[in-house]
């Protein structure tokens, strides 16, 4: 640990603010990479297993089962579909509202991570041309007598930056399109359980009209 501690503060050193300021994002964005993964899995994201049970129970006319199924839920969808139960289909924009509503608070955080995902790599390139000032001002300085090294060091230092950059900015950008993915299926599966529980099919098959019977001519 005291390792990384100590190259973390060396590329600090070379870097300058610039990489300082972009360590101090990539802890803030680790931080926040760590709570919504434990969100995510105390809402139940992805776990709806007894959820769809309840729904399929529904859609096929079992209320009791139902109830039974939709109580082992532990998804944060749990309390929307509740409502549908007793819901009519005029009111599935509420409905809706009340799932939105649960996706906002898995979402709060995102637009951080899309920030540090857009900002981090611009962040990187204002040092690095922050840095390649400061190395031709040093080789102006030199005068006539240039050192190769002073300019080749230079420069290498100051694309030190960009690299900082694009290194907290990928896997930001990685993680975030896994998220959105997430919370796009969340959405999609939170659409078919109202729409199956405010329109089941075993209602639309009570109320079928009787075959016509064959005539006998």
């Amino acid at each position: 640990m005291s390792q990384i501690l100590e190259q973390l503060r060396q590329t600090a050193d070379l870097g300058g603010p610039v990489v300082m300021i972009l360590l101090v994002v990539s802890v803030i964005t680790l931080a926040t990479i760590l709570y919504k993964l434990w969100q995510f899995s105390v809402a139940g994201v992805g776990r709806h297993r007894a959820l769809k049970e309840a729904v399929a129970a529904w859609d096929e006319g079992d209320r009791s089962a139902a109830a039974r199924a939709l109580t082992k839920s532990k998804s944060y969808l749990a309390p929307v579909i509740a409502m549908a139960f007793v819901a009519g289909p005029e009111d599935a924009k509420r409905l809706a509202a009340e799932a939105e509503a649960r996706f906002a608070r898995l979402e709060g955080g995102f637009r951080l991570l899309d920030s540090v995902a857009q900002l981090a790599p611009l962040l990187g390139l204002f040092g690095t041309v922050l840095g390649m000032i400061d190395a031709f001002q040093s080789l102006q300085d030199a005068g006539a007598q240039v050192d190769p090294s002073l300019l080749a060091g230079g420069i290498w230092v100051a694309l030190l930056t960009t690299a900082v950059g694009l290194a907290v900015a990928m896997p930001t950008a990685m993680v975030l399109s896994w998220f959105e993915g997430r919370m796009d299926a969340e959405r999609v599966t939170a659409e078919r359980a109202i729409a199956s529980v405010l329109h089941p099919q075993g209602r639309r098959d009570a109320y079928a009209p009787p075959a016509a019977e064959p005539s006998h001519a």
